[in-house]
This record gives C-alpha cells, structure tokens and sequence, in this order.
C-alpha cells in the first residue's frame, strides 16, 4: 500500500497526455489550450475615446473657444483626416480618435450650435482617451498553454483575434457503477434492498467539470462475465474508464478481475489513505482505468484526489493539487495511523469540520466544500490552528 504522494507522482508518470486538435473558438468553451495564445495585434489598434464628447487637439483648446464641428467618428466608423487647430470631431465611445488629436471633452462640457462648439470650463485634466496598445500589443502571449476556457478566459481569446485554436483533445470518459444493490434514482424505494446509484452522477459531473465527456454512464449488477463485457465496451469508447464499487476482498468484488481479460496492468491497488483506502490505478489496452470506492464520501473524495489529476494529464495539464493553508474556526479530531481527508465547510472565521464523517454519508456531501489534509496520528487540533485544506 503506498501513500497519496506517490499515487500522485505514478499518475504523472504512468498518464500521457491525448494529443492536441484545431477546433473554431466558438466550440472551445470549456476546452484546454494546448499552446500559447498570442495577438494578432495591438489592442486598440488606435487611440480610441473612452466617452462620448468631441475630439480637439489640446494645445490649441482654452475654455470659452468655438470650435468648427467638421465631422464625427463612431465606433467601426472613423473620421479619416488629420485634424486641425480650430476644429472638433463628435466622437462616441470606442471610437478611433481623429489623426492629430490627443483629447475627448465630454459631452457635459460642450455647448452645441449647429456645426459649432464651444467648451466650458472644468473639462480637465482627464484626456478621455485609451491609447493604442494599453491592453496588449500584437504577438503578447495572451492565454498561456493549459489554460481552461472559461467564460472569461474565452473574452481575451476572442481578443486575440484567432478563428481557431489549438486544444488538448477532450478525454473521453465511460463510467461503470458496479453493484448487486443499486438501482436507478426513482425506483429503489420499491425493492426492499436497492438503493439508488447516486456515485456515477458525481463522477460523470466532475468529468464534464475538469474539461472531459461521457461518453458511457451505466450500472451492474456483480456478475463476472456481464462486467467484463462491459469493460470491454467501454475500452472500445473511451479514454478512461472510471469504475466504483467493487474493489474489495469480497467473493463478488469484480472491479480488477473485470479487466483482466483485456490485460489490465495495475499500477497501484490501494492507497494508504481514510477515506478511500480501496482506490486503484491500471492501464487495459492502452486506456487509463481508475477503480473508485462504492461508498458515496470515499468516491467523491478520491475522485477530487485522483480522477481530477487524470483528467489534467490526459489534456497536457499539470496535475497538482492547490492546496491553501486555511485556519479552522472548530476543532479538529484526532485522526489514525492513515493519511485522513476531513470534510468541512468554509465558514466566516474559517474551516468547520463535518459532525457526520462516516464513508457512506450522502447527506453532508452537499454541505463540505473543502477537505482538510491530516497526516496520521493526527493530534486533535484547535480552532484557529491554520491547516492545509483543498477546495472539495
């Protein structure tokens, strides 16, 4: 049995990345990048007006002047000859500033008659101006190389001015609940021993969280010939193959003997680890499979542990976790002779231990929002001890 560490460091050895494709930016949502994303060019391209007003040139402006109003400029319509002293342009906000003019009064400052101007006086010091290349200039490496595209980060990629990118081939991912017991949400109430598969649900929505696709989500039941085909079935569709349950000692634990017939290479079987001891790693005819516990709290949280660092390896990413020093506003029990992952929520004055800490406990599931890292034989710990803890 080894510790999470060197689970950790077998991931990023044993788990090669996919590959890479060009995909259009506006199919890139969510996707990793798998180069740099560098501009096209300077952002703004020109000196462009921050507000509504009249663009003058400012050495030859005074309050009490009248300008000649001798055209106007509008954002994606410029006005296109040099300015002279003496002479306005009406210009609206994202607008490229006139050749030669270097200030914006706004609007609030003007007095308007006809094709004339004057200005009052307070329109200063502000210029109202954003100067060409203030955001970035052409060939700035906008996106660096594993960058997730979130909402945000999609902004700047549409700035950068690019049709396609470069991305990390999306993992595709099949899930496979194993259990004599379970039986779908909506019908376990009428057997009197089901209870209903939650554990590939979580698993699936992680999966499409960290930037993979489902392409298989199914349950079955502890019979050794049906699972293997299962197996196989999902070795033909996917990159990774998650499995929950199955993983024990018992004569109808399946989840390894599955994928033996497909020449499963084990890479670890078990981890030193409270929850989640039964987690194992193989590989089968060259795709990833990763066993997980059946019990809902230990899949959840070797899947924060484990699946997540996967998935970053699978798509070029770097797999470490972030773990952040936090203070505990509750104290923190004694733990055992494991590594011990604690389920707590983020309160104001800090971390709150979970009172339910048992494996197979869905209801506090919702309710923790980060994992506490204990060493073991942990001593009991204080609030306001700081402890390392990793958003769950």
């Amino acid at each position: 049995m080894i510790g999470l560490d060197e689970a950790l460091a077998l991931i990023a050895d044993r788990v090669v990345p996919l590959g890479t494709e060009t995909v259009p930016l506006a199919e890139s949502a969510g996707r990793t990048l798998a180069e740099d994303l560098c501009a096209r060019s300077d952002s703004p391209r020109h000196a462009v007006s921050v507000m509504d007003g009249y663009a003058v040139i400012d050495a030859a402006t005074r309050p009490g002047k009248t300008f000649a109003v001798v055209g106007e400029s509008r954002a994606g319509s410029g006005f296109d000859r040099t300015l002279k002293p003496g002479e306005a342009v009406r210009i609206f906000t994202g607008a490229r500033l006139p050749a030669g003019a270097d200030r914006v009064i706004v609007q609030e400052h003007a007095e308007r008659d006809g094709e004339r101007v004057r200005f009052v006086e307070g329109y200063g010091p502000a210029t109202h101006v954003r100067p060409a290349a203030s955001d970035f200039r052409a060939g700035d490496v906008l996106l660096a190389a594993g960058t997730r595209l979130d909402p945000r980060a999609l902004v700047t990629a549409g700035a950068a001015d690019r049709a396609e990118v470069r991305l990390a081939r999306r993992p595709r991912v099949a899930v496979i609940g194993t259990g004599d017991e379970l039986a779908a949400p909506g019908s376990a109430h009428l057997e009197p021993d089901a209870v209903p598969e939650s554990v590939t649900l979580g698993v699936a929505a992680m999966v499409e969280a960290e930037g993979g696709t489902i392409v298989a989500r199914d349950a079955a039941a502890d019979e050794l010939a049906a699972l293997t085909r299962h197996a196989g079935r999902a070795l033909d569709q996917a990159d990774l193959v998650v499995v929950t349950g199955g993983a024990s000692v018992g004569e109808r634990d399946f989840a390894k003997p599955m994928f033996e017939a497909h020449g499963l290479d084990l890479v670890f079987s078990k981890v030193a680890i409270k929850p989640g001891k039964p987690v194992w790693l193989g590989l089968a005819r060259g795709k990833v499979v990763l066993g997980l516990p059946g019990n809902p709290t230990s899949a959840m949280v070797t899947a924060t542990l484990f699946l997540k660092p996967i998935l970053a390896r699978l798509q070029g990413v770097r797999a470490d976790h972030a773990w952040r020093r936090l203070p505990l506003a509750a104290p923190l029990a004694a733990t055992g002779d494991r590594e011990t992952f604690v389920r707590a929520r983020w309160a104001a004055e800090g971390l709150v231990p979970l009172g339910n800490q048992d494996s197979g406990a869905q209801g506090p599931l919702a309710r923790a929002d980060w994992l506490v890292r204990c060493p073991p034989h942990h001593g009991e710990r204080a609030a306001g001890t700081e402890v390392m803890a990793l958003a769950f």
